[in-house]
């Protein structure tokens, strides 16, 4: 039997989400292999998971959204987080990326770095000494 290729996928399995403003609940669904009454269910279990409603009433999710429905299947049908450990686990992964946090740079010692810099300087002597000359 052949196995119909998918094509929403990429090769490590994750799940390419088309570059559109907004998707539909069921193209959502379709999209992250879940049913629409899951991802309304989830609606209202995370604060993060907010849907604009269009005009008719429609669910329009933004690309944000369906990144927020993945990382919560990612977290419960794979980590086995419960939903009340899913919530609080994206409420600190929020926090995380709002707290702006060190570049993690490489401990150098301080002679690397004065020959860093001194190579830069070269550098800069180059361009500046070819821009007049």
């Amino acid at each position: 039997m052949a196995r119909k290729k998918n094509s929403e996928k990429h090769k490590n399995g994750e799940v390419l989400i088309p570059d559109k403003l907004y998707f539909r609940i069921g193209e959502v669904a379709t999209l992250c292999r879940l049913p629409a009454y899951v991802l309304r269910f989830w609606e209202s279990e995370f604060p993060q998971l907010k849907p604009v409603k269009s005009s008719t009433g429609q669910r329009m999710y933004r690309k944000r959204d369906v990144e927020s429905v993945l990382r919560i299947k990612q977290l419960l049908y794979e980590q086995g987080f419960t939903i009340s450990g899913a919530r609080q686990q994206l409420r600190a992964e929020t926090k995380s990326d709002k707290g702006q946090t060190a570049i993690p740079f490489p401990a150098q010692s301080v002679p690397e770095l004065q020959h860093i810099r001194q190579g830069l300087r070269e550098i800069l002597d180059l361009l500046s000494t070819r821009r007049t000359g």
